[in-house]
């Protein structure tokens, strides 16, 4: 029997909490599948099966458990039980199917048609989604089970109600309720609670507003975009240009590549650059070590990588540490302007957002141009205001200049003449 032992997600945890099971106790598991998910202040680890055979949980979904306890074992065995392959489904279809059982409207599954007393007699025929059929398949219940088990459901009288209100609709709707969930928070939510209530305590922070014209980005992006993806096996997009910008912005305004440590102020001679990533865990910022000396499909390729792991929580402690500025994006969400806070201990964030048509004057005359609001927040206390707008001023002439990237963010003539 080999037990399941809970990993250290990083120094200083010493406790974590069971996410969610994969798997239940009895089920065979085979070497190196991923049978239950854990939460720490930090990340969210999946822990894979050391060997196949059977497993038995002995700590539940929710439970705090240290760091180096056992909560499962698994018996070796070489095969599953039987016709175990055919019974196998993905974990996210088993999910939407279960979730589309456990969200059925109360009372009986209703039948495809009208039967006659003779065939009531017979027999009863359920209407079944794919989903609930392929579950009812995984487990190895009957329609006459499920039968069976409703037949003794005792009927409430909202069923009743739910009944008389929409026996007449083609589809039933769902009932109206005032329902009350109460869900704890993960560690990394309590954690991210804390360290955002403690930048707004423990910095000075303003924030700076720009915009700028997308419209040559959005036109290279139209022209090469083909051609950028056939050679370089990953899309274009609008990111590459930001990290891009201020990578080079950084270098001339040095104190937003800071941070402060006790009495000193710490510059890094590099970049490193985090992008905040949406999870349904939380905010995570995966970090692009040395953006300074990337290209921008080095830049896509890894933006693409760190983002998807985000999501999935395969990432490591190593890879969401050690930033020294950060960019998120809320215009995937469609936010026109925001103020973005800090990830402490860097001195800066720069905001972007949704790119919309708006009318501007250019050299007296009015011109519709694709505009998106840029903001940066940053640390009063070791960054001036005129160094905070002149970093967003220089970001916003890259963008609007895409060429100027090449030359350290110059003009190409004055590259040229060395001015």
């Amino acid at each position: 029997m080999t037990d399941i032992v809970v990993p250290s997600p990083g120094e200083s945890i010493s406790q974590v909490i069971v996410a969610q099971w994969l798997v239940q106790s009895g089920d065979y598991v085979a070497k190196d599948q991923e049978i239950v998910e854990i939460d720490s202040d930090k990340a969210t680890l999946a822990i894979s099966a050391p060997v196949s055979g059977i497993i038995e949980i002995s700590a539940q979904a929710g439970d705090t458990v240290d760091v180096g306890s056992v909560i499962a074992h698994v018996t070796p065995s070489k095969s599953g039980p039987k016709d175990a392959g055919s019974k196998s489904v993905d974990k996210v279809e088993h999910q939407e199917a279960k979730g589309s059982i456990d969200n059925m409207p109360p009372g009986l599954p209703e039948p495809k048609a009208p039967l006659t007393t003779a065939e009531k007699e017979k027999s009863i025929e359920l209407q079944l989604s794919p989903l609930a059929q392929r579950l009812m398949d995984i487990h190895e219940v009957s329609e006459s089970e499920l039968l069976e088990f409703y037949k003794h459901y005792r009927l409430k009288k909202e069923d009743v109600e739910f009944f008389l209100k929409n026996r007449d609709a083609e589809r039933p709707a769902v009932p109206i309720t005032r329902d009350e969930e109460r869900e704890k928070m993960s560690p990394l939510r309590v954690k991210l609670a804390q360290r955002l209530v403690s930048v707004k305590n423990e910095t000075a922070m303003l924030t700076t507003f720009n915009e700028a014209d997308m419209s040559e980005i959005i036109r290279l992006r139209k022209l090469y975009k083909e051609e950028f993806k056939e050679k370089h096996g990953v899309s274009l997009g609008f990111m590459s240009f930001f990290v891009k910008a201020v990578a080079i912005a950084l270098k001339e305004i040095p104190s937003l590549n800071a941070m402060i440590d006790g009495d000193e102020i710490v510059r890094f001679n590099y970049a490193d650059i985090g992008i905040a990533v949406s999870t349904p865990k939380g905010l995570m910022v995966p970090v692009l070590r040395n953006a300074e000396d990337l290209s921008l499909a080095d830049i896509e390729r890894q933006i693409s990588d760190l983002a998807s792991r985000a999501r999935n929580r395969r990432l490591s402690l190593d890879e969401m540490s050690g930033g020294t500025f950060t960019i998120t994006n809320g215009g995937v969400f469609g936010s026109l302007l925001s103020t973005p806070i800090i990830n402490p201990p860097q001195s800066g964030i720069l905001g972007m957002h949704n790119i919309q048509e708006r009318p501007v004057a250019i050299n007296g005359e009015v011109h519709v141009r694709p505009m998106m609001y840029i903001a940066m927040s940053y640390d009063h206390r070791i960054v001036d205001g005129k160094e905070s707008v002149t970093f967003l001023v220089k970001v916003k002439e890259m963008l609007e200049n895409p060429e100027k990237m090449l030359f350290g963010g110059k003009p190409p003539a004055s590259a040229l003449l060395q001015i």
